[in-house]
């Protein structure tokens, strides 16, 4: 199955749900974007390896990176390898020179680990075409170039009392292309989510 490559264009966090970012991937020859909903402290590793911060103490992403260079161990490639009931599952595969080896893990924690070893970032066709949002319009080259070299960190303030649930599927596909026209990619993840449980 072909692998597309994948760059991290932004992280972007919620007033109204506290602790919960979307990660923003999106298709480096396309304009597929796919947001994952991650947690606090994930989006907080992944942000302070993108803008290299060097934290007091090791993280735990870069305790990781410490022991895998100590047993000689690299990361070749993050894979985000399925998705099940809304759920991403992603692969580290990692070598020693001789032999390869794939670790299961959460996307979060597989990226911000791959971000400490330059590694590249893929998923296949299949999980975009399930959950990949395409976007219509153009974006700006600065806008691009500016979120490929940091994360932007925008506070969205969800609707309270949304339950789309109650929503036909007519009206869910419209408050998806509202909400990616909006940018608001952790709203279109979770519309895109109730749209999965019904199909």
């Amino acid at each position: 199955m072909k692998k597309i490559k994948l760059e991290i264009l932004g992280l972007s966090s919620s007033q109204s749900q506290t602790g919960s970012f979307a990660l923003v991937l999106g298709e480096t020859e396309g304009n597929r974007r796919l947001p994952i909903i991650i947690g606090m402290f994930e989006a907080q590793a992944i942000a302070i390896e993108i803008e290299k911060i060097i934290p007091n103490r090791p993280m735990t992403h870069d305790l990781f990176k410490s022991f895998a260079n100590s047993f000689n161990f690299h990361v070749e490639e993050i894979v985000i390898s399925d998705l099940k009931e809304g759920v991403f599952f992603a692969k580290i595969v990692c070598t020693d020179g001789l032999k390869k080896h794939e670790v299961d893990a959460r996307p979060s924690d597989a990226i911000a680990i791959g971000l400490r070893f330059d590694s590249p970032i893929y998923t296949y066709e299949n999980i975009l075409a399930e959950a990949g949002i395409v976007l219509t319009d153009e974006e700006d080259e600065e806008e691009k170039i500016e979120a490929r070299t940091e994360a932007k960190v925008k506070v969205k303030k969800e609707k309270k009392g949304d339950d789309f649930k109650n929503y036909s599927v007519d009206k869910l596909n419209e408050l998806l292309k509202e909400a990616i026209d909006k940018e608001d990619y952790e709203r279109a993840a979770k519309i895109r989510d109730e749209l999965s449980k019904r199909n």
